[in-house]
């Protein structure tokens, strides 16, 4: 599991609490050096390894957050990820991680999902967006904004040990959503709120676009 500065806890946090429970299953973090990383909105991680000491993983999970400009603008991070990847028997991602795993050259001709707010931009890598909560495309398993990294990791985790350890983990963390609000997404939510948190965002929208057609540029073609 990779982290870099400024990325979003939760997307590491809840897939981990989920994986590190499935059988014979090692999580390590993973960071560009083995200082502690500063996440958006939280306290540092101390990863278990960096890029240079970091043995080759079955599974390859980045996360997004908003730190993600950073991430897309520097070639060790995105050259770990690549390499990562290429050996990775599974090459996954939570939110706008998906985002890195494009720019590091992963996502070519594959079906991908991320947050829904820069979905669209997955087509600056070639890969096809699809506004589902988790998507599956051979042996790329994405998933869409940050709470849908639990969903994800279940997904996986049923990928890897089967359906019924999945649902023991499920079963295990009490994992029975049920929002106080229908506004977790725009199929749901009040068209003004929307509107809202979309003009809301532009300046960072704007900022990630060029970033993505630089990476896309830089790398990709």
């Amino acid at each position: 599991m990779l982290v870099f500065p400024g990325f979003e806890l939760l997307d590491l946090a809840g897939p981990l609490d989920v994986l590190a429970r499935a059988p014979q299953t090692r999580v390590i973090v993973v960071a560009k050096t083995a200082d502690a990383v500063t996440p958006d909105l939280a306290p540092k991680v101390v990863p278990d390894a960096s890029f240079r000491d970091a043995a080759p993983c079955d599974v390859l999970v980045v996360p997004g957050g908003h730190g993600l400009s950073a991430a897309l603008a520097d070639d060790e991070t995105l050259n770990y990820i690549a390499d990562a990847g290429a050996r990775a028997k599974h090459v996954t991602s939570v939110c706008t991680g998906a985002l890195l795993l494009g720019a590091a050259g992963l996502l070519r001709g594959y079906r991908a999902t991320t947050h829904w707010r820069y979905l669209d931009l997955l087509r600056e890598f070639g890969a096809r967006p699809t506004p589902e909560r988790v998507v599956e495309d051979r042996n790329r398993l994405t998933g869409g904004g940050v709470t849908a990294g639990i969903d994800f990791a279940l997904a996986l985790v049923a990928k890897t040990h089967g359906p019924q350890e999945a649902q023991r983990i499920q079963l295990g963390l009490e994992y029975d959503p049920a929002p106080p609000f229908a506004a977790g997404h725009p199929r749901t939510a009040d068209a003004e709120l929307v509107g809202e948190y979309v003009r809301a965002t532009q300046d960072r929208y704007a900022e990630r676009e060029r970033l993505v057609k630089e990476a896309a540029a830089r790398r990709l073609r």
